[in-house]
């Protein structure tokens, strides 16, 4: 990561490299709605939002779009949708949610245990709108990939155990942080990539999780469309 990039903006670059050209994608609200500007030209996701899209396209540059309906994605922003695309009642997109056919879903993450445990909707004592499709999209995606900042505040978000309440238990497939990629294989958390400059070490001193080291540890390599 250079001192120009931000966390996130390398996060959101390097999950770009992971999705492939025709998948069905959630992109959650956040940290993962970045990734969309940063696929490659050869790639094109049909992206789904909970609300009832497939085939989501970008933000508009005005809105509402003059002579257009005025479309919003799940999170309330202001987005488009592309010619191919459809929209469709709650019940029908809680129904491909659910029914397993979303190649991926990319969520934001408080906290992943080493079983590879997911929390992110609640933190005890906040007021929160709700936990939204979250679990039903990391249960029913065929791969879940987390996106979060390595640390929050000094404070390890990669654990033995979570400590918020779950948001699914054992269905993370990847974690992707501004300092190294992790898999699970078997059940086990894998180190496979390392970011520009970060150390096995480091890696290790700030993540309270179990882990082993990839015999092909990689340098990361991110998405360069823009740079």
């Amino acid at each position: 990561m250079t001192q120009e990039m931000s966390a996130k903006e390398f996060i959101a670059r390097r999950i770009a490299l992971e999705l492939k050209d025709g998948d069905a994608v959630n992109l959650g609200i956040g940290l993962p709605t970045l990734v969309s500007s940063y696929l490659p030209a050869n790639v094109q996701l049909m992206l789904h939002s909970e609300n009832g899209f497939l085939g989501m396209g970008p933000a508009p540059k005005e809105f509402p779009p003059i002579g257009k309906p005025r479309l919003v994605n799940a999170g309330g922003n202001p987005t488009t949708i592309l010619p191919n695309g459809s929209t469709f009642d709650i019940s029908m997109s809680f129904a491909l949610m659910r029914g397993g056919h979303l190649d991926a879903a990319v969520l934001g993450g408080m906290q992943v245990s080493e079983d590879g445990d997911l929390a992110n909707w609640m933190v005890p004592g906040k007021n929160v709108p709700g936990m939204g499709g979250a679990m039903d999209l990391a249960v029913g995606a065929k791969q879940l990939i987390v996106a979060m900042e390595h640390t929050a505040n000094g404070e390890k978000k990669i654990l033995k155990k979570c400590t918020l309440p779950l948001t699914v238990k054992g269905r993370v497939a990847t974690i992707v942080t501004e300092k190294a990629l992790f898999r699970f294989h078997d059940g086990k958390l894998v180190l496979e990539e390392y970011a520009p400059g970060v150390s096995v070490e480091e890696i290790r001193a700030e993540t309270e999780a179990s882990f082993t080291v990839s015999d092909k540890l990689t340098e990361m390599v991110i998405s360069q469309v823009g740079l």
